[in-house]
């Protein structure tokens, strides 16, 4: 399937695989926002799951030479997906759900929590002695040390789910936790502060972006870089947590071999080459898809997953969507949904029906099976999955 529409009246066109008149107009005046931009590249690209960010928009790809706009990374920095497919049986795993769900809850630290003592682990990764600005100050440093391993909150997950071949998988969504909200957020600012000091007009704040070779420019690279290694990391972390879990239920304590291993992010910066230049591409809500690269794309905590492969489309800038989608606020979610509707929704997973998580009920989301139909000439779907249980943040 094509490009579903496209809008050319900005200074920069905006390809999209979604009809124009299915997205909310507050989401396109901040696409158009985006696409007007002096130093966009070709023009924006907008994958299905799309919808509404601060500053720019949860669903773009945006290619920029000679800048960076901080905002449309976002504040979850290097956030992500990481799946492993495992050698064990459905059945077994099957009727311990409820113990699985209470041993990862045990062993991974949830919303704003850390761990309690510092695993051997995380001390030893060679992240922590490279290059950052001196906005990673050692109170963030220490804090980031500490919460290496968890989860955090809002729509970050654990799952164990089964594909269409009752072959086990865990699934993760997290990123660089509190560290790279607190560094996004200083850069942010940083940004902005400029924009005033040389009175740029912008069409919002949010888009306020750092010149290439700039000093700002490099330190946030720096912090940009050590935030996308940390939150790759961190899904590491927890991965093994997990998988230490089920070995020592289901194989006697032994390790487990990972049939498949994926680790992808979906909020980043990357230098790369498209349309015979090089350029900094902002993944915000999408992820990478050049021929042959695995990727994850979660629905919700009630519905499939998929385990895509990419199929490396130019126009798209060698990108896919990153889930489903809200398709409405949190807030929104808790008016419109019950508990009862959250327990019909969510029927055979084991996980929380409480008020807690009723803003990630399943029908808050986009349907997940239109956004893959949206996107067919942009990825191959390889693994459909469906949980058995969700531990959410």
């Amino acid at each position: 399937m094509p490009i579903l529409s496209e809008i050319k009246e900005t200074r920069s066109p905006i390809k999209l695989w979604v009809p124009a008149n299915e997205v909310e107009k507050d989401v396109l005046q901040q696409l158009k926002n985006t696409a007007n931009l002096p130093f966009v590249f070709k023009h924006v690209a907008v994958m299905p799951d799309v919808h509404l960010g601060k500053g720019a928009t949860v669903g773009s790809v945006v290619a920029t030479k000679g800048a960076i706009v901080p905002a449309c990374v976002g504040v979850d920095i290097g956030c992500g997906m990481m799946a492993v497919k495992l050698p064990l049986e459905p059945m077994p795993v099957l009727d311990k759900a409820k113990d699985i769900r209470a041993h990862i809850e045990n062993r991974v630290p949830v919303g704003f929590e850390g761990n309690g003592q510092v695993a051997k682990s995380v001390e030893k990764w060679k992240g922590w002695a490279r290059p950052h600005s001196a906005f990673l100050d050692d109170k963030l440093m220490k804090n980031a040390l500490r919460q290496m391993g968890s989860l955090g909150g809002g729509n970050h997950f654990i799952e164990v789910c089964l594909d269409q071949n009752e072959d086990v998988w865990v699934m993760l969504h997290s990123g660089s936790r509190h560290v790279g909200n607190s560094l996004a957020d200083r850069h942010i600012h940083s940004a902005q502060h400029l924009m005033r000091a040389h009175q740029a007009h912008l069409p919002d704040m949010d888009l306020a972006y750092l010149t290439e070779h700039s000093g700002e420019f490099d330190e946030y690279l720096k912090d940009l870089r050590w935030c996308q290694d940390y939150a790759a990391q961190n899904r590491v972390e927890m991965m093994d947590r997990v998988l230490d879990i089920l070995s020592k239920l289901f194989n006697h304590g032994k390790p487990l071999s990972c049939l498949l291993e994926v680790n992808c992010h979906h909020n980043y910066v990357e230098r790369e080459k498209h349309f015979g230049e090089t350029v900094w591409v902002t993944r915000k809500g999408a992820v990478r898809a050049e021929e042959g690269d695995w990727g994850i794309i979660p629905g919700s905590m009630g519905t499939k997953s998929y385990i895509v492969r990419g199929k490396g489309n130019a126009d798209s800038f060698n990108s896919c969507a990153h889930g489903a989608g809200r398709r409405m606020s949190r807030g929104e979610a808790k008016r419109k949904f019950s508990l009862r509707d959250l327990a019909e929704q969510t029927q055979g997973v084991e996980c929380r029906k409480d008020d807690g998580v009723l803003d990630e009920i399943p029908g808050a989301y986009k349907n997940i099976d239109e956004v893959m139909r949206n996107q067919e000439d942009l990825v191959d779907i390889e693994y459909e999955l469906k949980q058995v249980l969700t531990v959410k943040g």
